[in-house]
């Protein structure tokens, strides 16, 4: 009854063990046809990928020297800029003050003079006292 015992308690281990073993053989193939699918589609993906990468590094080099051009544009700009700032700048100013000085003296001519106060140095127009009067009053000060 013991050799009994012992052999169906080993046709039951065996079994059981051979149920695990074949599971085991159906996910091993699984992972086997899975591993080849994806190696099937990664492959043209990492060949497209590597196109890519090769025609974004020739975009960026025809970005860089359109780069190095407008930077050397720019600085030729600013070289120009100054040196027609230094050269008609300082010329046009003067001529600008000028123009000024003549066109406040021509208007002062046909002014009256404003009277003098009694601080020194200091000239007070009071050619239109009434509308500074009014002014005042119309913001509230007067």
């Amino acid at each position: 009854m013991a050799g009994i015992l012992v052999a169906v308690f080993w046709a039951i281990l065996v079994s059981f063990l051979a149920l695990v073993l074949v599971r085991l053989a159906q996910t091993l193939k699984a992972a086997t046809k899975l591993v080849a699918d994806i190696s099937e589609q990664a492959v043209p993906l990492l060949a497209d990928a590597s196109a890519t990468v090769r025609s974004a590094h020739t975009q960026l080099a025809r970005v860089d020297s359109i780069a190095a051009d407008v930077q050397e544009v720019t600085a030729n700009a600013s070289a120009l800029s100054s040196t027609v700032s230094s050269a008609f700048g300082g010329p046009l100013v003067k001529v600008a003050a000028f123009g000024y000085g003549v066109r406040r003296a021509m208007g002062r001519k046909a002014e009256p003079a404003p009277e003098r106060s009694a601080f020194v140095g200091r000239t007070v127009d009071r050619t239109l006292p009434s509308a500074r009067r009014g002014s005042r009053r119309a913001r509230g000060k007067g």
